[in-house]
């Protein structure tokens, strides 16, 4: 992973260093080196005990990378509390003994830098910086920020803010994308969970440098992601100013398994995009603030179906008639939005196989699920298009929803029956009924949790879970061992996605990949 690979970009890499000890924190800087890092971000208020002068010798005599040196005070959330005199003496030290570049806050950089007039080694760097936890402020006063950091005679701008909606990180964007007109050298971050893309994109737009955490749980601050999710995930090195972003809406969003699908397979056949998790509290305005046509396509999964495709220009005839979108393109051309649902071609297919396998059916004209009793739990967007789905094969659907009135709406626009989710427990007009739960109900984290008692899993002959993660729901689990066949949510989950590939990219999917990128789950 070292310099010599091809760079689209020269956003940095720095691995924040935190550790109690200097020996921890030597140790760590040789593994930041190994994830591929460009820098490291050494934290000196992480220290359990610090003497200047000895330990910033070693620090920087045994990193085998270039070092910038934050001595984060409490005040701008780090863990220093004592003197302010000393902090910065330390890191006027810091500069003596040969750091690459050092952090001061907004606050104290006047003087600071006042201090080292005159004295500053040929490419030693100060950066700046202000941490806003509470939100992202307004662009107006985003850009009123940098230009304060700037006056302070800050070499490299830094500004982390907090995002409240992913709406939030498009002004962090249109700042770093300003900057480079100004050819000031910024650092653009959004923190939190809804600011997760800030990390990854940043150098599509700029950004002077990405953090990245050499240990999954380690972060110095929220939402960091690792080294190794950016540079062998997110491709990191390869996102340039002309990169198509891609992603799914969701929320939660954390779980997919769809980045790991779809960057690996751009990067297999050598397109130029990104994929990423894209949570989201509102579509209409999510759609709205990422309006360029470089953000170019979109999956889109629970609960966001229904709504996103009221955003679309135009929707494909089977996703009107399900009323949920799980595909949303932009057109290069006009930046319009046109909605697919390709969700129900993937678990349909998925369930005939099943059917087929397992009692050795010939494949006939008939659907194997032609005259079956197909029960659907859940009336949400998934729900819709499996029932659809089913129902255009000629099977007899049910609809089972905790809230009644939902499933028999459904039911009434599809041509099917309604019960209760508590019903399901002694549902049982014939055997060898199919079963399909299209709920979140066993997802990750909750994985004990399942929509049907056991016992009542006798009256069915296949029983599918939409969940993929984990594989095996405990929904499947408890299927199997009362004989039924079982069809997991990553079979739904690799044929939508199929389709889904080719309108993002316009190229047949690697199929044989993705099934091999999907064994490994």
């Amino acid at each position: 992973m070292g310099s010599k690979e091809i760079r689209k970009n020269q956003t940095l890499l720095c691995a924040p260093i935190m550790a109690e000890t200097v020996d921890k924190m030597v140790i760590n800087m040789d593994k930041a080196k190994q994830s591929g890092a460009d820098l490291v971000e050494i934290r000196l208020d992480s220290l359990k005990s610090f003497n200047p002068y000895e330990d910033l010798k070693t620090l920087i005599k045994e990193c085998p990378l270039p070092t910038l040196f934050t001595y984060r005070p409490k005040w701008e959330g780090g863990q220093y509390d004592g003197d302010e005199k000393k902090r910065l003496d330390a890191l006027r030290l810091a500069m003596e003994f040969g750091a690459d570049y050092i952090d001061v806050e907004l606050q104290v950089a006047h003087e600071f830098n006042e201090s080292i007039s005159g004295k500053k080694p040929e490419k030693f760097k100060v950066v700046v910086s202000s941490h806003n936890y509470h939100d992202t402020p307004s662009v107006e006063d985003l850009g009123n920020l940098v230009a304060r950091i700037q006056e302070t005679g800050a070499d490299i701008v830094k500004i982390a803010t907090t995002a409240l909606e992913i709406s939030d990180v498009a002004r962090i964007f249109q700042i770093t994308v300003h900057s480079q007109v100004s050819s000031v050298p910024i650092i653009a971050i959004v923190m939190g969970e809804r600011g997760f893309i800030s990390r990854i994109l940043c150098p599509k737009f700029g950004g002077f440098l990405s953090f990245g955490t050499i240990e999954s749980g380690v972060v110095s601050a929220p939402g960091q992601p690792t080294m190794k999710d950016l540079l062998t995930l997110y491709n990191f090195r390869e996102i340039g100013p002309d990169t198509k972003v891609f992603g799914i809406i969701g929320k939660p969003v954390g779980h997919s398994k769809s980045p790991i699908l779809y960057n690996e397979a751009f990067k297999s056949v050598g397109f130029n995009g990104v994929y990423v998790p894209f949570l989201v509290d509102d579509v209409a305005k999510f759609l709205q603030t990422y309006s360029s046509i470089d953000f170019a396509g979109f999956s889109c999964t629970i609960p966001h179906k229904e709504d996103a495709l009221k955003c679309c220009d135009e929707v494909d005839p089977v996703a009107k008639s399900i009323g949920a979108v799980n595909c949303v393109i932009r057109r290069p051309t006009d930046g319009k939005m046109f909605g697919y649902n390709t969700d129900y071609v993937g678990a349909i297919s998925a369930i005939e196989d099943g059917l087929q396998g397992s009692h050795n059916i010939s494949a006939t004209a008939d659907s194997p699920l032609a005259g079956k009793l197909f029960v659907v739990i859940g009336a949400g967007g998934a729900g819709k298009a499996l029932a659809y789905g089913a129902k255009e094969k000629g099977a007899q659907v049910v609809i089972a929803n905790r809230t009644y009135d939902r499933a028999r709406e459904l039911a009434n626009t599809i041509g099917g029956d309604a019960v209760t989710l508590a019903d399901l427990e002694n549902f049982h007009p014939v055997d060898g009924m199919i079963l399909a739960n299209t709920t979140s109900i066993g997802m990750q984290p909750k994985v004990d949790e399942t929509p049907i008692p056991k016992h009542a899993l006798r009256s069915y002959s296949l029983v599918f879970d939409a969940v993929y993660t984990p594989k095996i729901t405990r929904l499947l689990r408890e299927a199997e061992e009362s004989g039924a066949t079982i069809v997991s949510g990553s079979e739904m989950f690799i044929g939508q996605a199929y389709e889904q590939f080719e309108r993002f990219t316009g190229l047949p999917a690697p199929k044989q990949l993705f099934r091999k990128i999907m064994a490994k789950f």
